[in-house]
């Protein structure tokens, strides 16, 4: 088997693991603040949204550094220490006290962690250019798939063995991962021995300086507008059920609904963005989930919400795909770690500005208010890619 495909599959297995432990923490967040001792509605929501965003802050800062660092010593050192370091720390969170201590270990875990985005980075480079859309699709599924099961193991295991566990597992998915990408992921690198280049010498040799800040932009907006509604979802399910003993794990089955989509769809549209091209998928897609978040601001009951949230899955799933696509088509092999690692950093402030303004929002207008918002966000941003992007195509470095 050639190294790229086998270092696919290997990444594929390691990233379905970290994603799916990940993941595991989204339907059982603003219940484990509750038993930390935060009991009001909104001041659950307004913790949910910091403590889900908090870590994104810190992974914004990092992730320009170490794909800086995966330039100059390898992808692989960079999968081994984030998934190392996400072992140690989602272990520490099942024995938090308080809710402090809880967004303190999250700001802590964004530090050194990013291991998908350096699996993202090795695939990248090391598949042949016909064949990026496709292989970052089939990656992509990994993490979708694993964003499916995860808030089904998160809300089993918290409904059967208690919230704490929770976290015990996360930390044993990633210390996993870790092993296999020792064992097996494969990678023949050569140390540069050159200067490391500036941020400004790094900028100049993008072939479409234009195309690059376009997808800066499309990744922050469309980060904020889907990572919204995540940190609340669970209160929005225990309003519409009035309060069923079965919350985390009927969110965790609703979270699932959109990763079983993405999942179904991810790689086949990302063989479409290799023949059609990535900014038309992307257009396409972000017009679709606008439109389909509006109606769910007016569903009745929990299985409303999660037909309109698989529709969701189907239409984003080529989002990130697409995106990673126009970047590596846009980006000289030798910065392109730097190049994702700038990428990451769009999305996770996107990330954190979603998921604290949707904290607020639900707060002070009202869960329903959210939707609206996020919806306007993903039609504002298909206005932007249309207008910047949709009639250009991507760029071929070589």
């Amino acid at each position: 088997m050639e190294i790229w495909k086998r270092n696919l599959a290997v990444c594929w297995f390691c990233v379905f693991a970290i994603s799916s432990g990940m993941s595991q923490i989204i339907p059982i967040l603003p219940l484990y603040i509750e038993q930390l001792g935060i009991h009001d509605t909104a001041e659950i929501e307004q913790w949910a949204g910091l403590a889900y965003g908090i870590n994104f802050i810190s992974l914004a800062i990092f992730s320009p550094i170490w794909g800086q660092a995966a330039d100059r010593y390898g992808r692989k050192p960079m999968l081994l220490r984030a998934s190392l370091w996400l072992s140690i720390i989602m272990t520490c969170m099942g024995f938090a006290q308080n809710v402090y201590q809880l967004v303190g270990l999250r700001m802590l875990q964004g530090a050194l962690a990013g291991f998908i985005s350096a699996a993202i980075t090795l695939v990248a480079v090391q598949t042949p250019r016909e064949r990026v859309g496709w292989a970052l699709g089939t990656l992509s599924t990994a993490s979708v798939g694993g964003t499916l099961l995860g808030p089904l193991v998160g809300g089993y295991l918290a409904d059967t063995v208690g919230m704490r566990s929770v976290f015990l597992s996360i930390g044993a998915l990633s210390l996993t991962a870790f092993v296999f990408s020792w064992l097996f992921v494969k990678e023949e690198f050569v140390r540069s021995e050159e200067r490391t280049l500036s941020f400004r010498e790094v900028w100049r040799l993008i072939p479409d300086q234009k195309i690059m800040i376009s997808m800066f932009i499309t990744t922050f907006i469309m980060s904020m507008a889907l990572m919204s509604i995540q940190p609340i979802i669970t209160v929005f399910i225990g309003q519409l059920l009035h309060n069923d003993d079965h919350i985390a794990l009927i969110s965790g089955a609703v979270f699932a609904a959109s990763g079983l989509a993405s999942m179904l769809a991810a790689s086949r549209l990302g063989k479409l963005s290799d023949e059609i091209g990535p900014q038309k998928v992307m257009f396409t897609a972000l017009v679709i989930a606008g439109i389909l978040f509006i109606p769910q601001a007016f569903v009745t009951s929990a299985w409303q919400l999660g037909i309109l949230r698989f529709l969701i899955g189907l239409a984003t799933a080529g989002l990130l795909p697409s995106i990673n696509s126009m970047i590596k088509h846009n980006t000289p092999e030798a910065i392109a770690g730097r190049a994702f690692g700038y990428n990451q950093s769009a999305q996770f402030l996107g990330a954190f500005g979603g998921s604290v303004l949707g904290g607020g929002v639900a707060a002070f207008f009202g869960i329903q208010s959210v939707f609206f918002f996020t919806a306007a966000l993903l039609l504002l941003n298909a206005v932007w890619v249309y207008k910047k992007v949709y009639k250009t195509g991507p760029a071929h470095s070589q």
